[in-house]
């Protein structure tokens, strides 16, 4: 059983960074592409950010394109988002999830997700 736990979320201003983690457990880690998502109130989870299992290959919501980056490290078995030059739109619950294969940007190709982590943008 696939365990995925985000850390790093908390209240940042306007313009500022955060950089949050996920933790994955339960299986090799380098199989895996690994996805960051979030949903604000009343709102659908959109895709966020997606690497595939090497972190050669990265792809990115429009919204975020720029001002995002995702990573890995494969040996702490880990997935990174650095958010830079927050906007007063991206508060949200950010959700780390994880698949086989291709990086796939709609929610329900993820069969494994964590708990998620709150993002708070202050103007």
């Amino acid at each position: 059983q696939v365990q995925l736990v985000e850390s790093g979320g908390g209240l940042v201003q306007a313009g500022g960074s955060l950089r949050l983690s996920c933790a994955a457990s339960g299986r090799p880690f380098s199989s895996y592409v690994m996805g960051w998502f979030r949903q604000a109130p009343g709102k659908e989870r959109e895709f966020v950010a997606g690497i595939n299992w090497s972190g050669g290959s990265t792809y990115y919501g429009d919204s975020v394109k720029g001002r995002f980056t995702i990573s890995r490290d494969n040996a702490k078995s880990t997935v990174y988002l650095q958010m830079n030059s927050l906007k007063p739109e991206d508060p949200a619950v950010y959700y780390c999830a994880l698949r086989y294969g291709m990086v796939y940007t709609n929610v329900g190709s993820y069969a494994y997700w964590g708990q998620g982590t709150q993002v708070t943008v202050s103007s």
